[in-house]
């Protein structure tokens, strides 16, 4: 069996994939298989030099954020956490008789 340039080049595609989709998912755990898959293509067009290492890819990738694909910007976008709402904690309506805290005298 000999190798031939085709042969070469999908040896070295499959191996740049898994890289990528190694980068992306040891980057941040949360990353499912199917952003994944909507990033690889990114990832190999624009930061394949940078494919072994996973924070440069990383790093890659979010400074041409301008040119991914728009399936990808979604899986890059930064989501800001929700601000909590205050609390209230008045009463809802005024009681009917105030509370007598004091206790009853004896004799």
């Amino acid at each position: 069996m000999t190798f031939t340039a085709s042969t070469a080049r999908a040896c070295k595609m499959l191996i740049a994939t898994s890289f990528a989709l190694a980068a992306l998912g040891t980057a941040a755990q949360a990353y499912t298989a199917e952003q994944q898959q909507m990033c690889t293509g990114d990832a190999m067009r624009l930061c394949a030099s940078e494919i072994p290492d996973v924070d440069r890819v990383t790093a890659c990738m979010v400074q041409k954020r301008a040119l991914l694909s728009d399936g990808c910007k979604a899986v890059f976008q930064y989501v800001p956490p929700a601000t909590a709402t205050p609390v209230n904690y008045a009463p809802a309506a005024k009681p009917a008789k105030p509370l007598n805290l004091n206790p009853p005298k004896r004799g």
